[in-house]
């Protein structure tokens, strides 16, 4: 049972009327005022007692020791911990009441311990909260006088303040004190009997004073370590006491004189005691006055040196602690050297290996240039498969390189138009500060001396001498200008259909070049040249590149090559890897397919077109000069392009067997179309179709009545609810061959055909 004297209530059984219970408090095992308590009440109370009880009241733990001898208070520990301590400390008392056990003979002996700062009031509120009939305590005192002395312990308190129900007995070497007027215990000739209501003394307690003042005063009021905790304030407060405590010493004695004494020696016997204790008190107090200065100097010292040596103590674990946190950076500064001085090897090592790999490249490519150097001499001196013209002919031809003559300008020089032999040719001059070009400028003419064909841009000479390459005159310039520069000439899509197909041509010629295949490299609209006719030609070969080892497709092998070509035209593949396959140029044509569709640039055009053909919205994205577009042809013609411009040349179609049989079909459309063309003006508007204003080939009745080609009628449908001419929502999608009118169509033709004139 715990019993919290500062507020806690904790309730306790209250006994019945019929109930006898006995407390003994007991301090220690050791005390001799607890032992003398037990033994009288196990031989007086024990044989009448329902409940004995053996009670123990420790101080309230507010602290907790820790290893350092410093202590902690409970608030800032963990419960579990206060908890496990209180337990500790319970068990310890309980080891109190062992040999008390053993001086009774019942079983049914119980034992209780309490906790709380004052005993006093500790046991007070138990004997009220659990009706005990009888409680006895163990005093030191042996008289009467020590009894007013310590008018203030835990005896004194209890004798004073117990209730009328219960019977206190304060158990003393050779005297009893207790509340109780209980005869039978009052008449026992063992301990004499000193009552609240009926107080007696005898000469045995005056004679007592002398045996007992001196430790009654150092028990009761003396409490140095109490005082080690106090300040001046405690000091003037227990001097204040020791004076009232004389004072009642000499009230008592006087009180004791008039009440007891009667004859005079008798009297003059205590005054003599009197003047004795007082003499005896005052040097006491004397004493202790001294004492308790030379405490308040001690603790002084005390407080200093705690304060120093808290100090220094800080000190020496701040020292320690830099000392910890400079050994960690030296070692992480010495493994920062150790892995600089790494570093700083393998470097020396890699640039050792550079400077030799260096010196090896230097030493081949001089052996190399000075390869080339005989061999381009060689060639410049030996070669008959060209025209060799001489300086002074080709300034004749540009009038000495006028101004106004000059057509063009690139990366490699000049191009002018002149006149030899009273043909029309065009002249690309070399810059004289481009000695760079002139291994291009040699392989130009290498490859085109050796190349013939109607859709190649013919090598009428060279001066080798003056870096001069002399070609046949393209007075319509390059199929750039006519996509981009909109010129005054009109661009028909069935001339554009047509060109596809010639440069189609031409780059299967080059790709089946024996004995081996040749790659132009750099195929875009600026390299493909068109005459007076419309005709095209691929020129500005400079760039191709005879390849002695084709790579299969289905293998992706890395080359280190220097990549030539033009941005955006370039195969994705040969930028990746630098391995060049003829399908690199089918890549470059399928991007001038879409610019030719377009009329724009091509950035961003496969997207465009694989946007527009899977929303059916490629007619939006058509070249907007060409009113007339086929949009089948079209849309066939844009999706074969999109396939040519896959990222993987393994992906691409077969340029022989894929690519050119459906241009050639497209072309004879074109051609076909281009004759229809010249004849459409008179032919009536009913044989035209109101979707694309051709003439139907294939006439069909719609639900709206009207009559169009078949295709695009096919075509508008998958598009399109409503009627292409009243735009009001067709009934169905059905369509109905018009027979008459493809018969009449049919006439109307073959009477144009007949009276056409022949040229």
């Amino acid at each position: 049972m715990k019993v919290n004297v500062d507020g806690d209530t904790g309730g306790s059984p209250t006994s019945t009327t019929a109930t006898v219970t006995v407390a003994v408090a007991v301090k220690s095992a050791e005390g001799k005022g607890s032992q003398r308590a037990v033994k009288w009440a196990v031989e007086k109370l024990l044989p009448k007692a329902h409940r004995f009880v053996f009670i123990h009241v420790m101080p309230t733990i507010t602290t907790i020791p820790t290893p350092s001898g410093e202590s902690t208070l409970v608030d800032e520990l963990e419960a579990n911990v206060v908890k496990l301590y209180i337990e500790d400390k319970r068990a310890q008392c309980e080891e109190i009441f062992i040999p008390f056990k053993i001086l009774c003979k019942r079983k049914n002996v119980e034992t209780l311990v309490l906790e709380g700062n004052n005993p006093a009031t500790v046991l007070l509120k138990y004997v009220n909260d659990s009706g005990i009939k009888s409680l006895v305590l163990g005093s030191y005192s042996p008289n009467y006088f020590s009894r007013k002395l310590k008018g203030s312990s835990v005896p004194s308190i209890i004798l004073k303040h117990a209730p009328e129900c219960c019977d206190v007995y304060v158990v003393s070497s050779n005297k009893l004190m207790t509340n109780s007027l209980n005869p039978l215990l009052a008449t026992e000739g063992d301990l004499p009997t000193i009552n609240k209501q009926k107080s007696s003394a005898s000469s045995a307690s005056i004679d007592g004073v002398s045996h007992s003042r001196s430790s009654s005063l150092a028990s009761s009021h003396l409490n140095f370590p109490a005082f080690l905790d106090g300040n001046s304030s405690n000091y003037a407060s227990l001097q204040q006491k020791l004076n009232q405590n004389l004072e009642d010493v000499t009230t008592g004695l006087e009180t004791v004189k008039e009440c007891h004494i009667s004859t005079s020696s008798e009297q003059l016997d205590i005054q003599d005691e009197v003047e004795r204790v007082r003499l005896e008190l005052q040097t006491t107090l004397a004493m202790y006055n001294q004492t308790c200065e030379d405490l308040i100097h001690t603790q002084n010292k005390v407080q200093l040196f705690s304060s120093e040596y808290l100090e220094e103590y800080r000190k020496v674990n701040a020292a320690k602690k830099r000392e910890e946190n400079l050994r960690k950076i030296a070692a992480e500064e010495k493994e920062r050297h150790l892995e600089a001085e790494k570093e700083v090897e393998t470097a020396r090592k890699l640039l050792s290996e550079e400077t030799y790999e260096r010196q090896i490249a230097e030493l081949k490519a001089l052996q190399q240039s000075l390869e080339k150097k005989k061999t381009v001499d060689a060639l410049l001196s030996s070669d008959h498969r060209y025209r060799r013209l001489t300086r002074e002919e080709i300034e004749v031809a540009t009038d000495y390189f006028c101004e106004s003559k000059m057509i063009g300008e690139g990366a490699y020089g000049k191009v002018y138009k002149g006149d030899l032999d009273h043909t029309p040719v065009a002249i690309k001059v070399l810059c004289s500060d481009a000695s760079e070009k002139k291994e291009e400028f040699l392989r130009e003419v290498e490859v085109l001396s050796q190349l013939h064909h109607p859709h190649i841009v013919l090598l009428l000479g060279a001066c080798p001498e003056n870096g001069c390459l002399v070609y046949e005159y393209m007075e319509n310039g390059s199929l750039e200008d006519c996509i981009l520069e909109r010129n005054s000439k009109p661009f028909p899509w069935f001339s554009r259909f047509r060109i596809l197909f010639e440069v189609a041509c031409a780059l299967a010629f080059l790709h089946n070049s024996k004995p081996e295949p040749i790659v132009h490299r750099d195929l875009k609209p600026g390299n493909i040249l068109l005459d007076k006719n419309f005709v095209s030609k691929i020129g500005d070969v400079g760039l191709a590149k005879i390849i002695s080892d084709v790579v299969p497709e289905s293998v992706t092998e890395y080359r280190n090559s220097v990549l030539a070509g033009t941005l955006g035209y370039m195969d994705p593949e040969y930028q990746r890897t630098g391995t060049l396959r003829p399908k690199s140029d089918l890549y470059a044509f399928g991007i001038i397919t879409l610019q030719l569709l377009a009329a724009c640039r091509p950035n961003g055009l496969i997207m465009v077109f694989e946007n527009a053909i899977n929303s059916n919205l490629l007619v939006d994205i058509l070249d907007k000069s060409v009113p007339d577009w086929p949009l089948m042809e079209a849309e066939e013609l844009a999706r074969m392009a999109l396939k040519c411009c896959s990222l993987r040349c393994r992906d691409r179609p077969d340029l022989e067997t894929e690519v050119l049989p459906l241009l050639k079909r497209l072309s004879e459309f074109a051609d076909m179309r281009t004759k229809v063309e010249k004849n459409i003006i008179q032919a009536p508007s009913p044989y035209l179709c109101p979707i694309v204003q051709e003439v139907m080939e294939d006439p069909q009745i719609a639900a709206d009545g009207f009559t169009y080609e078949h295709r695009a009628i096919k075509l508008w449908l998958t598009r399109h609810s409503v009627s292409p001419v009243t735009k009001q929502i067709l009934q169905h999608k059905m369509v109905t061959p018009n027979r008459t009118l493809r018969l009449a169509i049919q006439e109307w033709r073959s009477q144009v055909t007949s009276f056409r004139p022949r040229s």
